[in-house]
């Protein structure tokens, strides 16, 4: 069996690369001897982030990406019904025909590539349609999906396009409640993320690691990413400062953990840079304020995150990695994925700050609550885990069942 991977571009963010990876060993297990073709736009760079991936089946392709899609999506920004609907309207090239025609199934990753997060996503859409003119199955795997009601145009566009797709696997309740009630779709079941089984891999953690006394060491994640989501003239950078101040004086050591960190050093959306910077105002405390390297890939940066007594992330990724090894976890949010995936977790646990919220202050009551309920909260993790891990197995099989009946 031979899968293509839609959605995937590079292992520079880990929450791809954790995906990806999950994904590949799910289908390992369901299939027996496959092949996944991935998309990559440094396919040298992938190789080295993920050595033994070949062992798995993997093949790496070059990703379409032309230059004029970011042109395209800002055009479909102007208020115009007809550039709303119209999707992807650009021809696609020999090679990426053949390399889809070549499979016998299509995953569309990347958890949130079908929402307004990252604009319209048209090109997206076109790679499910040209796997659909080819004869091939679409299945959208672990996705958050949507809202789209503020681009009331594009709405009936991407409703018709979702109703074609072959299974929409939603990884939390909130989106699996909005295509199936909002929207009205029958084609729907729910998964909990892929990442949430990806294996560790060993790490040397001493010559990073905090040095603290008992209390123990807090993991923080934060991403350049969240600054796009701020209000108004709040200051994230600086109210985190704050918030480390405080927990430090609290006898806790602090581990700024990147998740997002291109392979390129490009320093655009590189929380490495972004954390790095913030260390020039936190050297007085010397050892008890560190960095993580930024050369560790998805697995290895889930070992050092399995370590933490408590973790506070804005990438959802990084929050999964802390979750899926009962690290008692406060989710930084930008949008529904977060609220959706700890909602159905951990229930109505309040355990999740919006990013317009996010002051020193706001910090703190999240970080209290961890400490005040730790045990509950690993109680309840440890219980869930792992049904949300068969949850994975069990929708890999319903793929399994759908390209039988597509058969």
């Amino acid at each position: 069996m031979r899968f293509y991977l839609t959605g995937q571009r590079t292992f520079g963010n880990r929450g791809c690369e954790a995906i990806v990876r999950s994904t590949v060993l799910i289908l390992n297990q369901t299939f027996g001897k496959i092949e996944v073709l991935v998309p990559s736009e440094d396919i040298v760079r992938d190789k080295r982030q993920w050595p033994e991936s070949g062992q798995q089946g993997v093949r790496f392709v070059d990703a379409y990406l032309p230059a004029y899609n970011r042109l395209w999506v800002h055009l479909q920004r102007l208020p115009f019904a007809a550039l709303k609907r119209a999707g992807w309207p650009f021809p696609f090239p020999k090679k990426l025909r053949e390399e889809v025609g070549s499979c016998d199934a299509v995953l569309s990753v990347g958890g949130d590539n079908y929402s307004l997060d990252y604009r319209m996503p048209s090109l997206l859409m076109g790679m499910d349609r040209l796997a659909m003119e080819l004869g091939k199955p679409v299945f959208i795997w672990g996705a958050s999906v949507g809202p789209f009601e503020a681009e009331p145009y594009f709405l009936p566009a991407i409703h018709d396009h979702l109703a074609k797709i072959k299974m929409i696997a939603a990884r939390e309740s909130l989106t699996y409640n909005y295509l199936t009630k909002t929207l009205g779709l029958n084609n729907v079941i729910q998964m909990a993320d892929p990442a949430f089984t990806l294996k560790k891999e060993s790490v040397d953690t001493t010559s990073f690691w905090p040095q603290v006394g008992s209390k123990g060491v807090v993991g923080l994640n934060i991403s350049p990413l969240i600054e796009r989501f701020k209000k108004g003239s709040q200051d994230l950078r600086a109210e985190t400062i704050k918030f480390i101040h405080e927990v430090v004086a609290r006898g806790f050591g602090v581990l700024l953990v990147p998740h997002v960190i291109p392979l390129d050093g490009a320093e655009q959306n590189n929380d490495f840079f972004y954390m790095a910077d913030m260390m020039t105002e936190l050297k007085m405390y010397g050892d008890s304020v560190t960095l993580m390297p930024e050369y560790f890939n998805a697995s290895q940066i889930k070992q050092v995150i399995s370590q933490l007594h408590y973790f506070i992330g804005a990438r959802t990724h990084a929050t999964i990695a802390a979750l899926s090894s009962s690290v008692p976890t406060l989710s930084i949010a930008y949008s529904v994925k977060a609220k959706g995936i700890n909602k159905d977790l951990l229930g109505d646990m309040p355990v999740v700050l919006s990013t317009p919220e996010l002051t020193s202050a706001s910090l703190m009551t999240g970080f209290d609550y961890l400490v005040e309920n730790e045990t509950q909260i690993k109680i309840c993790l440890e219980r869930e885990l792992p049904t949300w891990r068969e949850q994975v197995g069990l929708a890999a099989s319903e793929i399994k069942a759908g390209m039988e009946i597509y058969e």
